[in-house]
């Protein structure tokens, strides 16, 4: 019965996204081509490159689906019926830009956008980074902290790049903690990539040496505590004559044991008349919600992969700096633009529109945001659990998984939908792919059926007394914020009526098609 259902069900209008563009926009519940969205000085650069390259952009995306992206691309999490129904039933016309002050002031936007810089700021217990439960802890409650009170992102990059002290007691010393190799090249990388987004095995030769200079003077230090561990400048290393170095932009400096060489390089990357730490930044905000980056990979900003838009990523580098790395700013620039609230339905197709932004693109949800969702829905939680016999390693279940601070804690629902294995800081280590395990996860495995099945959450619909049509409408607004179709409410309307004297299985026979939806599973 649920094969049926899930092949008739939404599927014509949940997968307009994944095949062709409709010929009749109206019915599309992603389109809404006749709304006026005002266009930003943001949009004015991508439109002049839509221009050059003739190309059509994507119509503006509903309400609907506007409210959906939004709360996932700013907190991880889905709006809830309620929420989705007051959002959609408001008339104020500035509602969109309402909403996103909304998000960035809650408490999930800290615990989301920790999980991101978790992510490249390598915070794992375990092997191969081994920061340890006490240090992981610690670094990644600095982290939310952080963003939770919107520290300027360039005085959060100085505590990180200028840290000494024990792991355990000064949080941020963990990023040289977090170093594979904690030799001066393997830290070097470290910087270059997490803070410049630039590898540093492709410099060239001399440009490397010069650089690894700078972090030649970390030293390492255990203390009578198990595990912990200072780190701490090691004048020594430097030596008293001090040594010649040579910076990025070709700066010639002399490094001496009076100043430490990491002071020297973080005055120089974070001055105000230097954009690169402004346009990795940058770049990294635009990936983080735009699913591309002006510069792709972003992990790779070098001359001989320039950027798409050269002049969005200096618009957006600028308004960063000009804004006192304001980084809810900087977001706000963003998701306030005619280009971020495209629909996900392109109207040219092709490498170089997605190259252009010139349709919002479909990214599968991580598995972080996927398991809280499916959470949310069905009113249940998960078991989290560390294999490492330490303080820490029991995780409460009502917690979310967006607010996991430790890559090394057991789940075989994350580790299947690919979360980042944080062992090299990089963006791509977080994996979008589908897969068929996955999708036969989803479809068959115990672990869905038994949310869905036990859930009391959803138990409230089928003891309800509403009407089929209603209950209809409370499910999709429950998964995906959004009102069915008329051709959608159709097709359920009448199973639930035809099924009305077992309201309960109907009921997780129309959830189980919904969570197994592209709609559901992917953001758009």
């Amino acid at each position: 019965m649920r094969q049926v259902l899930a092949g008739v069900l939404v599927v014509a209008a949940a997968q307009i996204c994944f095949a062709q563009a409709p010929t009749s926009a109206p019915l599309s519940p992603y389109e809404a081509p006749d709304l006026a969205l005002p266009e930003t000085p943001l949009d004015k650069l991508v439109a002049a490159s839509w221009a050059k390259h003739n190309i059509t952009p994507a119509h503006p995306t509903t309400d609907a689906v506007f409210l959906r992206r939004v709360y996932l691309d700013v907190i991880g999490t889905l709006p809830t019926a309620k929420e989705a129904r007051a959002f959609l039933e408001d008339k104020r016309p500035n509602k969109r830009q309402l909403l996103i002050d909304e998000l960035l002031a809650r408490d999930e936007y800290a615990m989301y956008w920790s999980m991101k810089w978790a992510d490249l700021l390598r915070v794992k217990a375990e092997f191969p980074i081994n920061l340890w439960p006490n240090a992981v802890q610690a670094y990644h409650h600095w982290i939310f902290e952080s963003l939770q009170k919107n520290k300027p992102v360039d005085t959060f990059a100085r505590e990180l790049l200028t840290a000494s002290g024990s792991n355990f007691r000064s949080p941020p010393a963990n990023f040289y903690r977090a170093v594979q190799a904690k030799d001066e090249k393997g830290i070097a990388q470290a910087v270059a990539l997490t803070f410049m987004a630039s590898r540093l095995e492709k410099w060239p030769a001399e440009d490397q040496a010069n650089f690894v200079k700078f972090f030649s003077a970390v030293g390492f230090k255990s203390t009578a505590e198990w595990k912990e561990e200072i780190v701490f400048f090691d004048a020594a290393k430097v030596g008293e004559g001090g040594t010649q170095a040579t910076l990025p932009d070709g700066t010639k400096v002399k490094l001496t044991a009076e100043r430490d060489p990491r002071v020297v390089f973080t005055d120089w990357l974070l001055a105000k008349d230097n954009p690169r730490f402004a346009e990795a930044i940058a770049n990294r905000a635009w990936f983080w919600l735009m699913g591309r980056g002006i510069v792709h990979e972003p992990d790779d900003m070098r001359r001989d992969n320039p950027p798409a838009n050269p002049q969005l990523l200096r618009y957006l580098a600028n308004e960063l700096a000009t804004s006192k790395y304001d980084m809810k700013a900087l977001l706000r620039v963003i998701l306030n633009s005619r280009t971020y609230q495209l629909s996900c339905v392109p109207r040219t197709k092709g490498a170089l529109a997605e190259s252009q932004f010139a349709s919002y693109p479909l990214r599968r949800l991580e598995a972080e945001v996927l398991i809280d969702a499916i959470n949310q829905i069905t009113g249940s939680t998960e078991k989290y659990w560390s294999p490492i016999p330490e303080p820490f390693s029991y995780i409460p279940p009502e917690q979310r998984s967006i607010n996991l601070a430790d890559a090394s804690i057991s789940s075989s629902f994350l580790d299947l939908f690919a979360r980042s294995t944080r062992d090299q800081g990089t963006e791509l280590e977080r994996n979008h792919r589908p897969t068929p395990a996955q999708r036969l996860h989803m479809l068959n495995s115990s672990h869905i059926q038994k949310k869905i099945e036990r859930s009391t959450k959803l138990g409230e619909l089928f003891r309800s007394r509403k009407e089929p049509r209603e209950t209809v409408r409370d499910v999709y607004l429950t998964i995906l914020s959004r009102e069915p179709t008329r051709s959608e409410m159709q097709v359920l309307a009448k199973y639930v009526e035809e099924h009305k004297d077992t309201p309960k299985e109907n009921i997780i026979d129309v959830v189980w098609a919904l969570l197994n939806s592209d709609e559901f599973i992917y953001r758009h």
